[in-house]
């Protein structure tokens, strides 16, 4: 086990493998087939604080070709995640393009509270990455396993990740949530952390509202380590992903005049990551950038998020570019069946691969564990 493994407790331990144990148990009859050719299938999902009780997630799966006879030796996987608000395929990059020029099996994911109603309009507050990420996270497991599974060849070195607004958000927290996963990913205009302005829905801000509370006995409470954990640039969280070998080409296109997903806020994350060591590889927009065809808008719509990614990042997407394809070499957290543990106040967030896909947990201080 690696080292921040052998930090928890034994009895934290015990518990992160009992968690692990309900959630085989629901999937023994839970998880579907991968289907033959372009579909959308439900899987399991970690259950949600805010709503207790079993929980699936639809994905739709994208072949490059349309069908799993397709995928070769050389294909890859690719998340593209829509924006807050959204569902499936909505503000991010077109998963039919992506499979079909870039060689990937391209996965949109309608994560916890996609849909305006469930992401706006109702009572809960709006997560912002963490179990959406998981969600994500799971999504790309199942394809990657069930494609072990049935021995079909498949380049599992080539897995990245895009997505819009919302999902460029979710897009670094699959890269946080899962370090050693990702060749690649690609943020365009997404939020960089939980700020109180879009937390609390403060004047003058963002204009998001993510409808958490400051009250300690509101079930709509932020609390510190909640807060922690959604900030992408959080430089002893930056720290980690650093010290356990994150090598991802980590791609962050933003517009200068973006008031949604605030531009100084994207500066302080690319800056934070800098810092750490990280490979991140800005594109901030401004007005002279615009072409009429991929940007249109320094501001958050910024263009076409198809051709945005292919302009900005194919040349790590595609496979074949002696000097540039983005390939990774190590395995998987999948593969690695270990955690990844990040320290909050109060104490720490721990992502479990025990089971292949991901776990994730807040152990108290106390030593005590809860799955939010």
């Amino acid at each position: 086990m690696n080292s921040f493994v052998t930090s928890l407790s034994r009895a934290f331990l015990l518990l992160t493998m009992s968690l692990t144990i309900v959630e085989r148990a629901r999937s023994a009859d839970g998880w579907p087939e991968l289907p033959t050719k372009n579909a959308t299938v439900p899987i399991p999902a970690q259950e949600w604080p805010q709503k207790l009780g079993p929980r699936t997630v639809e994905i739709s799966i994208h072949y490059p070709d349309g069908t799993i006879d397709s995928v070769s030796k050389s294909t890859g996987l690719m998340l593209t995640l829509h924006n807050w608000g959204g569902t499936f395929c909505a503000g991010t990059a077109n998963p039919d393009a992506l499979a079909k020029r870039l060689n990937v099996v391209a996965i949109c994911v309608n994560y916890l509270q996609s849909g305006r109603q469930a992401s706006i309009e109702d009572p809960q507050p709006y997560d912002c990455g963490y179990l959406q990420g998981l969600d994500s996270l799971r999504a790309l497991w199942f394809v990657f396993d069930r494609l072990k599974q049935k021995e079909i060849p498949f380049d599992s070195g080539r897995m990245f990740a895009t997505g819009g607004s919302g999902g460029g958000n979710v897009t670094h927290m699959v890269n946080k949530l899962a370090p050693r996963t990702f060749a690649c990913v690609i943020d365009m205009c997404g939020m960089s952390k939980l700020s109180d302005d879009i937390a609390f829905n403060l004047p003058g801000g963002s204009g998001l509202n993510a409808r958490w509370s400051r009250d300690p006995d509101s079930p709509n409470w932020l609390s510190p380590a909640a807060q922690e954990i959604r900030f992408i640039g959080n430089p002893v969280h930056l720290a980690v992903t650093k010290r356990i070998k994150n090598d991802c080409r980590i791609v962050v296109v933003h517009g200068v005049h973006d008031r949604t997903c605030r531009f100084e806020e994207k500066q302080e994350l690319v800056a934070n990551m800098q810092a750490a060591g990280l490979d991140v590889e800005p594109h901030f927009i401004a007005k002279d950038d615009l072409d009429g065809k991929v940007f249109t808008s320094s501001g958050h719509a910024l263009g076409n998020r198809t051709e945005i990614v292919f302009k900005v990042a194919g040349k790590y997407l595609e496979a074949g570019h002696v000097e540039t394809s983005r390939r990774r070499m190590t395995p998987s957290d999948f593969e690695r069946r270990d955690s990844v543990v990040y320290p909050v106040t109060g104490g720490e967030y721990v992502v479990s691969y025990e089971a292949g896909y991901p776990v994730g947990a807040f152990v108290s201080d106390d030593q005590s564990a809860t799955k939010n």
